[in-house]
């Protein structure tokens, strides 16, 4: 019985053979982010539809934030080393295994950025309005 292939991940190298032969850290690195990420996200989910505690929004911001930029920081990454670790790739390998996968975390992360950041800012506005009130009331 002939043994099984190894299947080879050539779409990006960093997380291929050639990242852990030449003792890349990134890869590591970045999945440690993506535990304390996935932590926030569940952190995130228990106090704003369990507790229903009022800074829940700013833990999920800043976990989308953190998201979003990580994926920014990829495709920065390849920028600027000139796509060293995934320039190899014909287009639709490129556009199926990279481009459209990091694009959802690009656009998902984004959103949540937005409506968030949009429900921060009124709560913000409320606060301050209401301290105004109580503030002219006092004096």
């Amino acid at each position: 019985m002939p043994e099984p292939e190894l299947i080879s991940h050539d779409g990006d190298q960093v997380y291929g053979l050639p990242a852990l032969e030449n003792n890349d850290g990134f890869t590591n690195a970045q999945s440690f982010m993506n535990v304390v990420e996935t932590i926030l996200n569940v952190t995130y989910v228990y106090l704003a539809h369990n507790t229903q505690w009022p800074g829940a929004p700013v833990v999920g911001f800043a976990t989308a934030v953190m998201t979003l930029s990580k994926t920014i920081l990829y495709g920065l990454n390849e920028y600027y080393c000139g796509f060293c670790q995934i320039g190899h790739n014909d287009a639709l390998t490129l556009a199926v295994y990279w481009i459209l996968p990091n694009g959802f975390w690009i656009v998902v992360p984004s959103m949540i950025v937005w409506v968030l950041g949009k429900n921060i800012a009124q709560s913000l506005v409320i606060a301050s309005g209401s301290s105004k009130a109580r503030s002219k009331k006092t004096n």
